[in-house]
């Protein structure tokens, strides 16, 4: 599932080839994508121009000029590119909104869980998902004491507690292995025996990867494309996640897969050791 920087990532190359884009026409291949009904939805964005894309952790935020914001969630595999109208579409383009510059832009995904719900402007943040979401991982939303209040409030598993949306916006399975090796919190470690010196640590690691890998445009580790159709480039720079079998860039121990939350998870059982309470 693309994460915080691939979603920028994406939302960057959307300014690009959408914003100030007329639709003047839209076409829906897989009505399930489209939160509501699909007639609603293509009445309603005809004739419109997208204005403005946001993002709000792994959500991104068409905004129209009437007043409406389609919200947009990629899920797994969900990719936009653009492309000139006319040209041919595969089966996993799923829907095409056509703009007056004979330009167009395409969703594409191939297992179908992205989803689009048109909404009032305004009105997107009491949308589930939305509603409950936490800070963005920057030094202004995210605060080492915000941090640590909800850490202590926890009994559960820090790798899950950091992959809940509610405590964080934007980390994935791929950020949360890494964030968790560089500051050598094992990833079954309970949260609320976090001391103040590896919160503080686990914070400002969390801004600093978040940030390198948004400036690398996300990592590409199986269809993640931005959308020009380019892969991300932080992927050469993992040193947890993927790296099951191989040797901790930092100890030489061999690095170890396991389950947690469901989750496959990554670590070094030397630079990382789950710490009795």
């Amino acid at each position: 599932m693309p994460e915080l920087p691939e979603v920028e990532t994406v939302r960057r190359g959307l300014l690009k080839i959408a914003k100030g884009r007329k639709i003047n026409a839209i076409d829906v291949y897989y009505g399930k994508t489209i939160d509501g009904d699909v007639e609603e939805f293509r009445q309603a964005l005809i004739g419109q121009t997208i204005t403005d894309v946001n993002r709000r952790g792994k959500y991104l935020l068409f905004r129209f000029s009437n007043n409406l914001t389609m919200i947009s969630h990629l899920r797994m595999e969900g990719k936009y590119f653009n492309q000139k109208q006319g040209k041919p579409i595969d089966k996993h383009t799923h829907v095409v909104f056509k703009f007056t510059d004979g330009t167009e832009l395409c969703y594409h995904d191939t297992r179908k869980f992205g989803r689009m719900r048109l909404v009032k402007t305004g009105t997107e943040m009491s949308v589930a998902g939305l509603k409950t979401i936490g800070p963005e991982p920057t030094d202004q939303d995210f605060t080492v004491e915000y941090f640590r209040k909800i850490l202590k409030r926890s009994r559960g598993k820090i790798k899950p507690f950091l992959l809940n949306q509610r405590h964080v916006a934007g980390l994935g399975n791929i950020y949360a292995d890494e964030v968790l090796w560089m500051s050598k919190i094992n990833p079954e470690q309970p949260a609320n025996s976090l001391s103040d010196e590896q919160i503080r640590l686990l914070h400002d690691n969390i801004i600093k990867e978040i940030a390198v890998a948004t400036k690398y445009k996300g990592t590409t580790v199986h269809s993640f494309t931005n959308a020009f159709g380019d892969a991300g480039g932080f992927q050469e720079r993992l040193h947890a996640y993927g790296r099951g079998g191989e040797k901790c860039e930092r100890c030489g121990t061999k690095m170890v897969k396991i389950k947690v939350a469901e989750r496959g998870t990554t670590f070094c059982p030397h630079c990382q050791p789950l710490v009795e309470g």
